[in-house]
């Protein structure tokens, strides 16, 4: 029974003869009118297996696929490899476009090209879609061998564990055996710290970006609410929706919930104020007509385009999971047998994962005398600071790397 079968574009489209992808050969489409500061048009690929996955829960997953995209070449020591690792809302796509029509680049494109930290002339940089998401990995609407319908509930449920187990059978795939660095921010975070506890002999350096070790009550109570709004949705159907209208009521609703948690009351404030969206005084009427509430509505609206409802809450719940202090007793035993160099960034205006939470981590390193580096940096926007304010980040992941280069 194959291991893995590798292909280009979606990945149901047929494949009679796949070969793998070789990592050493970059996976960029480079073209003339390419901005030379970005990576430029850029693939998505798919790796599955068929041996069967364990999970946390006691689950088995076969068969699975990584969709995932690389920028840059793999040397020939193969150890000059940077694994981005998205947040919730995240993606493969997280540098260039998908075509010359694209109307945005990748999720962290400010970060990855030339020039830039995760520089692709120097470095293999490399973003998987994790485990039951909804953009070419297999999630709760990938359908179910044994039935050849989505999985919909059937869809065992995941931890970010099961997220790190299954990019870890991707890098084996690429023939990666060592990472020159993980990095991410918010859940990213979490499956960077996963990397570190669980396989820190495959780790060298770990960026972490407004990130925690665990996650709070708060924020299991935010992602309870957001679940609860999609489940509440009629057209829900107890998740077997995928022949019929899905839930965008409610995952529109749950995406406005969360999108508040990442932003911060001054951000609301400068954006939008108590602007009315179309007129000058109050209509006095039920309707929106806040511009905060036009903006939040858009938000819905956007996130039902792109994203699954099912996975949302697979996703939610494997982030409530994550208690890494409280799996292995204490932070101190979880990083224990990590020997990485740890750059972690938090930014004062996030309470969601606000700067405490990052100190935690930083503390618990240099308990064990490791090498870290904490910065909180600041910022009005928020838990979103991390995407959205690129240049104030740029300089110290720029150090941060070089360092690691000369080591």
């Amino acid at each position: 029974m194959a291991l893995f079968r590798t292909q280009t574009g979606y990945p149901s489209a047929p494949t009679p003869h796949p070969e793998p992808d070789d990592p050493s050969n970059g996976t960029l489409l480079h073209l003339p009118h390419v901005a030379p500061h970005g990576v430029g048009l850029v693939q998505t690929h798919y790796a599955t297996w068929d041996t069967p996955l364990p999970l946390e829960s006691g689950a088995v997953l076969a068969p699975v696929t990584l969709a995932y995209q690389a920028y840059g070449q793999l040397n020939a020591r193969r150890d000059n490899a940077i694994l981005l690792l998205h947040a919730l809302s995240g993606d493969a796509h997280a540098a260039g476009y998908l075509s010359p029509h694209d109307p945005k680049p990748g999720w962290w494109d400010a970060m990855i090209g030339p020039g830039k930290p995760f520089d692709t002339t120097r470095y293999y940089v490399l973003c998987s879609n994790v485990l039951g998401g909804c953009q070419g990995s297999t999630g709760p609407s990938s359908l179910n061998p044994q039935t050849g319908k989505p999985y919909a509930l059937d869809f065992p449920v995941l931890t970010i564990g099961d997220m790190v187990r299954a990019q870890v059978r991707l890098l084996d795939h690429l023939g990666i055996a060592t990472l020159h660095t993980v990095a991410g921010g918010s859940m990213g975070g979490f499956q960077a710290l996963e990397w570190a506890a669980s396989y820190p002999e495959r780790v060298r350096n770990v960026i972490l970006l407004a990130t925690a070790a665990r996650s709070s009550p708060q924020t299991i109570a935010w992602n309870s609410i957001g679940r609860r709004a999609i489940m509440s949705d009629p057209r829900w159907c107890a998740g077997n929706y995928y022949a019929s209208e899905p839930p965008t009521d409610g995952l529109a609703v749950a995406r406005q919930i969360g999108h508040i948690t990442y932003l911060s009351e001054d951000s609301l404030e400068q954006k939008f104020g108590r602007r009315l969206q179309t007129q000058a005084t109050p209509r006095f009427t039920l309707a929106q007509e806040f511009a905060v509430e036009s903006y939040l509505t858009y938000q819905g609206e956007k996130f039902n385009e792109r994203f699954d409802a099912n996975s949302y809450l697979y996703i939610t719940k494997a982030m409530d999971y994550w208690d890494l202090p409280g799996r292995y007793g204490t932070l101190e035993n979880a990083l224990r047998r990590s020997t990485a160099r740890f750059l972690l960034i938090s930014f004062d205006s996030d309470w969601l994962y606000p700067t405490a939470e990052s100190e935690r981590i930083a503390n618990a390193l240099r308990r064990l005398r490791r090498e870290v580096t904490h910065l909180d940096l600041h910022s009005s926007a928020g838990h979103d600071a991390f995407l959205v304010d690129a240049a104030e980040q740029q300089p110290f992941m720029h150090e941060f790397l070089a360092q690691a280069d000369t080591v």
